[in-house]
Parts: structure tokens; C-alpha cells; sequence
């Protein structure tokens, strides 16, 4: 199977929709978390996923949108109630079995606490070796990863909605894994200006 990642959509519809785009023919698409800013939900990005049945996880803004700190920024009229129960429905990871491989999606790290910006040059990065998955997808950083860590796959596709990886100048980018060989393709793109944040 061929799985579309994205990650850190942070509320970009053009981003996602560009990356959708990009990537072409895929099997499925996951959304490894903060999809939303912490106190700015996006209809548009939100609906997306949901109509392409994206499994998806919570990263920290969604957390903190969704807990007591977010109550006024959810209390907006304009937000669509059944996007954000959907949003609120998904868990904070996944472990999937796809083609005969474990994989499991994080938004930061497969231990706890979660929360560690693990960059591609963190010794951290090791740990993910000891995950009990064949595959580790994460984000979080913005930064594009795609290493092997002892028997684990690592990829973390970058940001397909706030570009803040200087490797690939700062460019938004998506990634695309196929599970039978474990390649994966990243895909750079370039930032637009920033769209509308909350948008029907």
C-alpha cells in the first residue's frame, strides 16, 4: 500500500490540499497530529480529513485547544460542531497493521512523557529503536526524518503547513511510504502566503 503523510497542517488548507496533490495516487492518508493552531481551528483542513477518512492523531496544539485552556477559542460560532467532535474522537497515536507491517503514528514520541522535539540530529532519535513497531511516523519538529534506527523505519514528512525546515529552505513538504518495500519519497513544496484560518 502507498500512505500519504502529513503532518502539522497547523490549519492550512492550501498546504494540505497542495500536498494531497503532490503526493498522487495513495491508499490512504495519515495526519500525524497538530492539524489545528492551539487557539484557531480550521473548518476547511478539519473537513478535509474527514471526507478522505485520514486516520489521524492529536498532537499538542489539538490538546490544548480541546482542554480547559481552549474553552473560548472553541466557543467560536463560526467552528462547524460536528468537525470538531469528529477532531475530538481521535486518539493521540495509532498502531496500525498495514501489509504485514506494524506501524505506529505519534505526533512527538513513542514514549512518555510525550512532548520532546526530537530533531533529526538528536541523540533521542535512537530511541526510537525501541519502539515495537516496524515503522515509526512522527512529527511535531517540522523536520523531515527518514532513517533507520536498528530494525525501525523513522520518517517524520516535515510540515505541509507551517515550513520551518532550513535543510530544504524552509519549504513545506509531505511524504509517501510504501509499506511493501519501505521506500518513502518526501516531497518538498514551496509556502504560499498564509490563507484564512478558520474558513467554512
Amino acid at each position: 500500500m502507498k500512505l500519504g503523510i502529513v503532518s502539522d497542517l497547523h490549519c492550512n488548507i492550501d498546504g494540505l490540499d497542495r500536498a494531497l496533490e503532490t503526493m498522487g495516487s495513495i491508499d490512504a492518508l495519515l495526519c500525524l497530529g497538530d492539524s489545528i493552531f492551539e487557539y484557531s481551528f480550521s473548518n476547511a483542513v478539519i473537513g478535509r480529513l474527514r471526507e478522505l477518512d485520514a486516520l489521524t492523531i492529536l498532537g499538542n496544539h489539538e490538546e490544548i485547544f480541546l482542554a480547559p485552556e481552549g474553552e473560548r477559542a472553541r466557543a467560536r460560532a463560526d467552528i462547524d460542531r460536528p468537525l470538531l467532535d469528529w477532531l475530538a474522537g481521535q486518539p493521540h497515536r495509532r498502531a496500525l497493521q498495514i501489509g504485514g507491517k506494524r506501524i505506529l503514528m505519534v505526533h512527538s514520541t513513542p514514549w512518555e512523557p510525550r512532548g520532546s522535539y526530537v530533531i533529526p540530529t538528536s541523540s533521542q532519535l535512537q530511541r526510537f529503536g525501541e519502539a515495537d513497531a516496524d515503522i515509526v511516523l512522527y512529527g511535531h519538529t517540522h523536520q523531515q526524518v527518514v532513517r533507520r534506527v536498528g530494525r525501525v523505519l523513522v520518517v517524520n514528512p516535515g510540515s505541509a503547513g507551517d515550513a520551518r525546515d532550513p535543510r530544504n529552505g524552509r519549504q513545506l513538504s509531505c511524504a509517501v511510504l510504501d509499506t511493501a518495500s519501505e521506500e518513502v519519497v518526501v516531497h518538498d513544496f514551496p509556502t504560499r502566503p498564509s490563507v484564512s484560518l478558520l474558513s467554512s
